[in-house]
């Protein structure tokens, strides 16, 4: 059997794609390992009709939706190896079934990597976050640190005194020039230049070397990223920089370099954000179908 369309990553954006391809009544395969990125969290907010819902039951339900299609299946396996085959593209699941489509999208998304401070990878999701827009209301105008691992820590810095008091914990990550100290100051955040030993308590106490504590409501940093499978190089996708690691390169239509790969959520969009992820995934599903019409 050839699918129409192969999806890898059964998260927001790959269901999202995924049900305007069965509302096409397109013949869509799902294949995915069950990773979601934001599984650490235990609500979601600013997502349209789901906000403060727990992110495991928006997923399930979303699946269940998907899946009342009749055109529609899904594979809980990790997708391992992808090649050209054909007029199409064949994927090799870890199970070693060989599946294959004329259309492949990768919703793969993208995998954190943390900054090495003890006490922080505990608190992921919970006290110490990334996206000031899913996570800064709920600390309720506290304290928030801003755990620099890269310049990007400017931004947030900038951004978070809106949701509460902001401490740029600096960490010997870098040394803002003096433009960006003069409009951190116009924004009244503080900066600590002394290094973090580790963070620890029951929202996020940051301890630094002198032995002083810093007790916040929040910390946000900036991890790196990385594409959540290798697919994408196996096909020889280009690949672009982004603000924390490398994204896929699509073009207007949500196609990368490969013709027929097309790729949506994380790994395409430089955002970490559940609606950014659906919204992404409803034009990919649907640039997708007419892919599969007009060419």
């Amino acid at each position: 059997m050839v699918y129409d369309v192969i999806i890898v990553g059964g998260s927001y954006s790959g269901i999202s794609a995924g049900l305007q391809l069965a509302r096409a009544r397109q013949k869509v395969l799902v294949i995915d390992a069950g990773q979601r990125r934001n599984r650490f969290a235990r609500t979601s907010h600013g997502f349209l009709g789901q906000d403060g819902h727990d992110p495991a039951a928006i997923a399930d339900e979303a699946r269940a939706q998907l899946l009342a299609y009749p055109t529609v299946e899904w594979l809980s396996q990790s997708a391992m190896q992808a090649k050209a085959g054909g007029d199409g593209l064949v994927i090799t699941a870890e199970n070693g079934r060989e599946f294959a489509a004329r259309r492949l999208i990768l919703a793969t998304g993208v995998v954190d990597e943390l900054p090495k401070v003890p006490g922080l990878a505990e608190r992921w999701g919970q006290r110490v976050f990334h996206c000031p827009y899913c996570h800064g209301y709920e600390l309720d105008s506290g304290p928030i640190g801003v755990l620099a691992a890269s310049p990007v820590a400017i931004h947030q810095a900038l951004m978070l005194p809106d949701w509460g008091p902001t401490t740029l914990l600096l960490n010997q990550a870098f040394e803002p020039d003096a433009e960006q100290l003069e409009k951190l100051a116009g924004r009244g955040v503080v900066i600590e230049r002394e290094p973090v030993l580790s963070v620890g308590g029951e929202q996020a106490d940051v301890l630094l070397a002198s032995g002083r504590v810093i007790k916040f409501a929040g910390l946000f940093t900036q991890p790196l990223t990385r594409i959540g499978s290798p697919l994408a190089a196996q096909l020889g996708c280009a690949f672009e920089a982004g603000p924390t690691g490398e994204f896929l390169k699509v073009d207007a239509m949500r196609e990368t370099t490969v013709p027929g790969v097309f790729a949506c959520g994380d790994a395409a969009v430089g955002a970490g954000n559940v609606a950014i992820a659906v919204g992404d995934g409803a034009r990919t599903g649907g640039a997708v179908h007419q892919s599969l019409i007009f060419r």
